[in-house]
């Protein structure tokens, strides 16, 4: 029988403490029902669909289109499938956790009540679906870059290799998703804020921000390199950094003509309110400690980058869990006058969601229904429509277009929810989009047309609630033939020459 001590020797040696090593497993456990979720989720399976398109060897932003850096797709094609996708993230998500409790270490290494807290709270708001823990989107793989880079800088002496390193690992965040860069500035702060602004020591900072940005430029450089060489430097740089301008405030009225100001208010009322606590934390600098200050304007400058598009998704305020999981360790843990003033940051960051009427998921819901279903409590289709009615739909459409085709053929779908079918599939469209509202927004029915006769698809999926535009209708009605239909959504087949010109005019 193993050991109490054998097991502390193990983790010794390994330096983890016991209490990590147990809410690693509780990570672990809690993220067992991710493993078989069905393939659902719509941000998850854009990322899929341009998994496969690498996979098939269809160049990014070329030959394929979404509006993020390339590292998330990546990731999305040496995973495969759904199942690896998350077994990935659920080992991303522990390596992340060991690395914020080094950081919670080295930012308080006397209270390792506080390192207990803080990682615990942590742990716990980046595993749950409140905030779409469970999901693959790039905030969940964005923080573990960001938490090693500040584990480097506040650790390790600033010299140009760790300087760099650091730099590389902000690059590596930023290209699972851009607002990662908003996290740099906290340290830089910190720099200004400790060491005042003399001109000696001002020299320093502006020494270490330049070694900071040589490896931080670096990894974007390179892959702006490998994009020009494979003739899709624009489509890359336009989808993958300048179409995120776009998201600024993107949710409010398109028709709305309002001046600069005026339409752009809220942006800059939030800038200011950034720009005040940074004042106020500099001018108090000598009454707090260095880490309140980090932690701090770290979190302000999250959540700045959270509010950016002012849209209502969850998982965008995940960039922030890092520096409220320390304060809330310091408001449970701290007997000092920063335990009353922690209060203040978190209080913003509590109104931000409310301020964006975010949107959350039920985290009870989602470990009851799991339950029910392992128990055998539940049907395997009441457990697959509890996702949503168009699932078995979904699956049913793509198990079709797998057998009925083949990898190198393409299929169209179109309607909502038709990267699902692509995903599920691993078939892919003879155009960029694998989201009709990508086509919406960046094409046009007529490029559309286009797109599809010059590389007809074997097959095209009309989804429920989602009419065919005219020129896609007459597409369909003179080169389609409508095969099978399947909850609603119609499947048509591709007319072979032989078989439309023996077809009476009346036909079509």
């Amino acid at each position: 029988m193993v050991s109490k001590k054998s097991i502390n020797k193990f983790l010794d040696k390994i330096h983890l403490p016991l209490w990590l090593t147990i809410l690693l497993a509780l990570v672990l456990l809690f993220r067992i029902p991710n493993f078989i979720e069905p393939y659902s989720y719509g941000d998850e399976m854009i990322y899929l669909s341009l998994g496969e398109a690498v996979r098939q060897g269809i160049p990014l932003y070329g030959g394929i289109h979404d509006n993020k850096p390339p590292l998330l797709y990546l990731t999305a094609a040496v995973a495969g499938n759904l199942f690896w996708f998350k077994v990935i993230l659920a080992a991303w998500s522990l390596i992340t956790v060991v690395l914020f409790w080094k950081l919670s270490k080295a930012l308080f290494p006397k209270s390792i009540k506080l390192q207990k807290v803080s990682t615990g709270v942590f742990a716990l708001l980046t595993t749950i679906p409140l905030l779409e823990g469970h999901i693959a989107n790039a905030e969940n793989f964005m923080i573990g870059p960001i938490i090693a880079a500040f584990l480097i800088l506040l650790s390790k002496r600033l010299n140009f290799k760790n300087l760099f390193t650091a730099g590389v690992l902000f690059s590596i965040a930023t290209l699972f998703k851009v607002p990662a860069a908003f996290d740099i500035p906290a340290i830089i702060f910190l720099w200004i804020a400790v060491a005042g602004l003399k001109t000696k020591k001002l020299k320093v900072i502006a020494r270490n921000t330049l070694y900071l940005s040589i490896g931080f430029i670096a990894p974007i450089a390179a892959t702006f390199v490998w994009f020009f060489a494979r003739g899709a430097f624009s489509e890359y740089l336009i989808a993958a950094f300048l179409q995120n301008f776009g998201y600024l405030s993107s949710w409010r009225p398109d028709d709305a003509v309002d001046p600069f100001l005026v339409k752009n208010g809220p942006l800059l009322i939030r800038a200011g309110i950034v720009a005040i606590g940074m004042v106020i934390l500099y001018w108090k600098r000598k009454k707090l400690s260095n880490q309140f200050i980090f932690v701090t304007a770290w979190l302000l400058l999250n959540l700045f980058a959270a509010s950016l598009s002012e849209r209502p998704y969850p998982h965008y305020l995940l960039q922030a869990v890092p520096a409220v999981s320390l304060l809330i360790g310091i408001l449970f843990t701290q007997k000092t006058v920063e335990q009353s003033f922690s209060i203040i940051p978190l209080t913003v960051a509590l109104l931000v969601p409310v301020y964006l009427n975010n949107w959350h998921y039920s985290t009870t819901a989602y470990y009851v229904r799991f339950a029910k279903f392992a128990t055998g409590n539940t049907t395997q289709e009441e457990y697959l429509n509890s996702f949503g009615g168009h699932i078995i739909r979904n699956y049913e459409i793509a198990t079709l277009l797998a057998q009925s085709t083949t990898k190198s053929d393409k299929v169209f779908v179109w309607g909502e929810n038709s990267s699902m079918v692509y995903a599920l599939s691993r078939r892919l469209p003879p155009m960029k989009y694998v989201a009709s509202y990508h086509i919406k927004d960046f094409s046009s029915p007529e490029e559309t047309i286009i797109a599809l006769k010059m590389n007809p698809p074997k097959q095209i999926v009309i989804l429920p609630i989602s009419s065919p535009f005219p020129e896609l209708a007459i597409l369909l009605r003179e080169n389609y033939i409508l095969v099978s239909t399947i909850k609603g959504a119609e499947v048509w087949n591709q007319i072979s020459p032989e078989i439309k010109a023996s077809l009476p005019p009346s036909y079509f």
